[in-house]
């Protein structure tokens, strides 16, 4: 009891009893008083930053927890279906697969994400370093799904089946790929598609392009990619912080391109094919009446089914290894030869310097300037009318023709026939102008003057004259509608004027007599007699043969029918084929005229 007593007196006279001096009074409470600043002062700055964060930066930051919260799924387009004049289809599109990255449901930890990056690099057969290039171009934008690969094999989309547990962020869907059911039948009419690379997204993304979007490259694809590509769409989806999807809040459907029907005929392009066979070169077929494109073939050629998805190394190499197979040869330029003397003729009528009955001696060769120019038999062939002189392709007589109307003549009507510049086809980005040389081009490329055996060679076509097939089917074309130049085209629109594609060169009714008599005599009794089957309507052409020195020699061939209303325009070029135009290409076109005209090919020996 006595030591309970003592303690408690003990504590009261320490803890309350004991006199303090001034410089103890109130210590005892400085602890809590700061204590108790220190707390206000903590409440006010967290109130005053939650003030600022909701009443100056709220609506900031709601913005961007709704874009970690809302994520926008795209959804591609289908392009738009190419079909022929008949309703055959050309292009469509098959279902595929592709695969996308989520940045935001990809593992929070660095080794995590390297994982499943890894993971998905070694199914696709892709470099690690695509995908972390792809995922840099994004900008790692956590409300939209990055685009890794497109048109998936059944065992990768299988084995990412398989792996969906281990690859989170890992968007694998459905999509429609394009298609070429006819392999590559017209390949460099209708192009290819494939996605934009990097230059063409900065151009292009101001036009609503983006990351991983698919494109026309060549052909048709790119000169209609406004009709065929269609209008994204896309659902806008709540996520929660794993990436997993909560609900679907809105969704736009995407909208498909546009069909378009083009003035191929398939039949005549399938015969057109066949008849170009494995030689380098091209064939054109158009109707002179509106410059409609029936038929296109350029040889080398590619399945541009292999663009759709992702083309490899090796596929890259097989397809360029033999001849620029992506080189549209039909509108490519090349010395015209003996055709380019449908202009000469022209120019020697128009200009007034040779009547249309005008009689020439033709000769083993022509001395001018010191230079010897021979007929290409070197013998010449007698006296000879225009229409003689064409069906023979004699080269001395048209010789005089040029010399006698001078290079500006000759320039002029070589621009009257639409060379020299582009034909105004839908695939312009592909064509070569040609050349029409004169003196200012000689004195700028080669630094000389113009020499009269530049306009000698001008008039058969050689020299530096340079023509495209095209190009020459729109020359004949001019001859078999009577006078009028056709702009080349491949859309279709029924409700147009055939006229619209006409336009006059001004050449006077006998000028266009005295042609079509020749060119049909070069048939009958000339050059072109491989297309004088009586199975074929009456048929009008002229040979051409290029020197190509070294190399073997270019040929040429052009025809129309029939003679009396002429409804096709074929032409057939070979690159270096060796030969002569009317025994090596006129069978070639026969073979096209008898698809169109629906008469049977058999075998037969063809003259010269």
């Amino acid at each position: 009891m006595a030591f309970s007593q003592r303690t408690t007196s003990s504590f009261s006279s320490s803890s309350f009893g004991e006199k303090k001096s001034g410089r103890t009074v109130g210590r005892q409470y400085q602890s809590v008083v700061i204590m108790l600043l220190l707390s206000l002062s903590m409440i006010g700055g967290i109130g005053s930053r939650l003030a600022y964060l909701q009443i100056v930066q709220g609506e900031r930051n709601r913005e961007l927890a709704e874009d970690n919260r809302v994520l926008l799924l795209p959804r591609r387009p289908a392009r738009g279906t190419i079909f022929d004049r008949n309703g055959e289809v050309l292009v469509g599109s098959r279902l595929s697969h592709s695969v996308s990255i989520w940045p935001i449901a990809l593992p929070k930890e660095n080794a995590d994400k390297r994982e499943v990056i890894e993971r998905l690099a070694q199914i696709l057969d892709v470099p690690v370093e695509e995908i972390d290039e792809r995922l840099a171009q994004s900008s790692y934008n956590l409300n939209k799904s990055v685009p890794i690969a497109r048109g998936l094999s059944s065992a990768q989309t299988t084995a990412l089946a398989e792996y969906a547990n281990q690859l989170p962020g890992i968007r694998v869907e459905a999509e429609a790929v394009r298609n070429y059911p006819r392999g590559d039948l017209a390949a460099h009419v209708l192009g290819y598609t494939g996605e934009l690379n990097d230059a063409e997204l900065e151009t292009l993304k101001e036009e609503g392009y983006r990351l991983g979007d698919v494109i026309g490259k060549l052909g048709l694809e790119k000169a209609l990619e406004s009709q065929l590509r269609g209008e994204w769409g896309g659902q806008q989806v709540e996520v929660d912080s794993s990436g997993r999807v909560l609900s679907i809040i809105g969704e736009k459907p995407s909208i498909s391109g546009q069909d378009v029907q083009i003035t191929l005929d398939l039949e005549l392009q399938r015969a057109a094919e066949e008849a170009l066979g494995d030689t380098i070169g091209a064939i054109v077929a158009i109707d002179p009446r509106d410059g409609a494109v029936r038929a296109m073939v350029s040889r080398p050629t590619f399945d541009p089914n292999i663009f759709s998805t992702r083309i490899t190394q090796a596929q890259w190499e097989q397809i360029t290894k033999n001849g620029y197979p992506l080189v549209n040869r039909a509108m490519r330029a090349y010395a015209p030869a003996s055709t380019f003397k449908v202009v000469t003729a022209t120019a020697g009528m128009e200009s007034g310097k040779f009547s249309p009955d005008v009689v020439l001696q033709t000769y083993p060769f022509l001395t001018i300037g010191g230079i010897q120019f021979w007929d290409w038999n070197n013998a010449g062939f007698g006296p000879l009318g225009f229409r003689g002189a064409m069906a023979m392709s004699s080269d001395t007589f048209f010789y005089q023709i040029g010399r006698g109307v001078g290079e500006k003549s000759l320039q002029e009507w070589m621009h009257n026939y639409g060379l020299g510049e582009l034909t105004g086809i839908e695939l312009g980005d592909e064509e070569d102008k040609g050349l029409v040389p004169d003196e200012a081009w000689k004195r700028q490329v080669l630094d000389e003057p113009w020499y009269l055996g530049d306009t000698i060679n001008s008039s058969i076509g050689q020299g530096n004259v340079l023509a495209t097939p095209l190009q020459i089917a729109v020359m004949f074309a001019v001859v078999a509608n009577g006078g009028d130049r056709v702009t080349p085209h491949f859309v279709m629109d029924e409700e147009q004027d055939p006229q619209q594609w006409r336009t006059s060169i001004g050449m006077k009714p006998s000028t266009v007599k005295v042609l079509e008599e020749s060119l049909r005599q070069v048939v009958t009794a000339g050059t072109g007699g491989a297309v004088n089957d009586p199975a074929l309507p009456p048929i009008a052409g002229k040979s051409g043969t290029a020197e190509a020195q070294p190399r073997k020699s270019h040929t040429w061939f052009g025809a129309y029918g029939p003679y009396e209303n002429p409804e096709i325009v074929v032409v057939a070029f070979g690159e270096h084929s060796g030969g002569g135009g009317g025994s090596f290409a006129a069978p070639m076109v026969k073979k096209v005229l008898d698809q169109y005209f629906g008469v049977e090919q058999k075998e037969g020996s063809t003259t010269q």
